[in-house]
């Protein structure tokens, strides 16, 4: 099937991602992957690529591209190389959202050339040790100060991707108490400088995947945030964040997907060159089977995703659409990437082939930006159930 999706534009990008992934990120890929991070420096590189900058407006260095099919291409070529760009995707993916929607033009000129330059790397802290998908029961704080010159921040949040990079955290707080009628009330947004007192980035922890992005704990002792930082208004954080989980949860389907179809040309590859019984795996009728299989679901995923694109750049994107996107493309990439390992036998169980990578990286799609069941739940409250 022909897809309508990218333009000459977008195919002229690709072609200089995956020159840039084969010269800069390939044959250091394994050296991120024992560390557990993709370098800082990296981010310069990136920055330069003019990855940063796409959806930035010209006015503060970017290209003033309001579309995020150029990241879709990101998306599709990290995952055919097997790759990943680090924690730089929530520095474009999350970050970028809110700074657009909520930033004054004041904030806008501190923020976006630095985030465009790769000067400062953004990431956004939401949840709590104790507080997963029910965002209303975040218990960190950020208190005004007596003069009114600027919050104190108080509390920790985990699970952070970027967190040990980041030079500004969008910081998820309350600043009043939950009200009896709406338990969502009181939380706020705050831009926080990592290097201010009182911020501290605790262990970087040891995910089962996504090895070469940075994902850590982070402490606030009595952290001082101008008021000049409060982005958007006080207490209407929640909304703010519901807004944009469409994007978010637009960005692990189509990274799903993108992971599937490679997964299907990993396989198609490693069974016509394997041997087995005299012959190439790919002549066994079950090779045959499973492969179509799989390139029949990644078909429909790849349908899914598309459209689900079309709608984001339209605006049209709604929460019940975004998290149909994120269900059905997850679930796929998961179906699709453990047969694609299986067709791998013993040799898909090592880190040493991007098929066993790919299958660790991808479980967390079922997870992050809101689980399969927090998806099923918005789903059947738009269909009125």
């Amino acid at each position: 099937m022909r897809r309508t999706v990218f333009n000459e534009d977008h195919e002229a990008f690709r072609e200089t991602l995956r020159a840039f992934i084969e010269a800069e990120v390939v044959p250091v890929y394994d050296e991120w992957f024992a560390a557990g991070q993709a370098p800082r420096e990296f981010y310069y590189k990136l920055a330069e690529l003019g990855v940063f900058g796409i959806r930035v407006d010209e006015e503060y260095g970017g290209a003033g591209i309001d579309s995020y099919k150029f990241e879709a291409v990101l998306y599709e070529e990290t995952a055919r190389a097997g790759v990943t760009f680090g924690g730089s995707g929530v520095h474009v993916l999350l970050g970028l959202p809110y700074i657009k929607m909520l930033a004054d033009d004041e904030q806008k000129k501190r923020f976006l050339p630095k985030f465009v330059s790769g000067e400062e790397m953004w990431a956004i802290a939401m949840t709590e040790p104790g507080t997963g998908s029910d965002l209303a029961g975040m218990k960190t704080t950020a208190k005004l100060s007596e003069d009114g010159t600027h919050y104190v921040l108080n509390g920790s949040k985990t699970f952070i991707t970027g967190g040990v990079h980041a030079d500004r955290m969008i910081v998820c707080a309350r600043t009043d108490a939950p009200s009896a009628e709406d338990r969502r009330h009181g939380i706020s947004l705050f831009v926080v400088d990592t290097k201010a007192e009182g911020y501290s980035v605790g262990r970087k922890l040891d995910k089962l995947g996504l090895k070469t992005s940075d994902t850590a704990e982070l402490a606030f002792v009595d952290v001082k945030v101008p008021v000049e930082d409060l982005l958007g208004e006080e207490n209407k954080g929640f909304s703010y964040l519901g807004h944009n989980l469409a994007s978010e949860r637009w960005g692990i389907a189509y990274g799903a997907y993108a992971q599937a179809k490679a997964a299907v040309r990993f396989a198609k590859q490693y069974v016509q060159d394997r041997v087995v019984f005299g012959k190439p795996v790919a002549h066994f009728q079950n090779t045959k089977f499973e492969l179509a299989a799989c390139q029949a679901e990644v078909d429909a995923a790849e349908a899914v995703a598309d459209r689900a694109t079309e709608a984001l750049d339209a605006g049209e994107l709604t929460p019940a659409e975004a998290a149909s996107a994120k269900l059905f493309c997850t679930e796929v990439a998961h179906r699709v990437i453990d047969r694609c390992l299986q067709l791998h036998g013993g040799y898909g169980f090592m880190n040493e082939y991007p098929i066993a990578r790919l299958y660790a990286d991808n479980r967390v799609n079922r997870i992050y930006g809101g689980t399969s069941e927090i998806m099923k739940s918005i789903i059947a409250k738009d269909m009125g159930l």
